[in-house]
């Protein structure tokens, strides 16, 4: 669990992350902001109703990106689709800004998490470190 937990902090402390999708050969890239940990696992979440998830449900893999401090983070592996009530308040507890745009029970807020996903840590002065989960 201590990788994993590696990796939440990276991404909450650079608060800022960019999410690579495929729709159909074209690379789609945004910003994300969203991070939980919950039940050992990594999640993120965003709307059903945005692209998005369209291309997520196309393409379950993608890849995560963040910067901070001279070290940047990828994390690439298979996004699930995780539609338990629980998690989706866990997430809007822990980000109270999200209420205004979802709630737990509007059919919309999805949560995804990652599944065989490599986490890599890199810099350019230092080797880099992968954990997997």
């Amino acid at each position: 669990m201590e990788g994993i937990e590696k990796v939440y902090r990276f991404l909450n402390e650079a608060q800022t992350y960019y999410l690579a999708t495929v729709e159909g050969d074209q690379p789609r890239v945004r910003p994300f902001g969203t991070a939980l940990l919950w039940d050992g696992k990594l999640y993120i979440q965003t709307g059903k109703a945005k692209a998005v998830s369209r291309q997520i449900a196309a393409n379950p893999r993608a890849e995560i990106c963040a910067f901070r401090d001279g070290k940047w983070l990828r994390v690439a592996g298979e996004l699930v689709n995780d539609d338990s009530r629980e998690v989706k308040a866990a997430m809007l507890e822990k980000m109270p800004a999200l209420k205004a745009m979802y709630s737990a029970d509007d059919g919309n807020m999805q949560m995804l998490y990652f599944r065989n996903a490599a986490a890599t840590f890199s810099s350019f002065t230092e080797a880099p470190e992968t954990i997997c989960f």
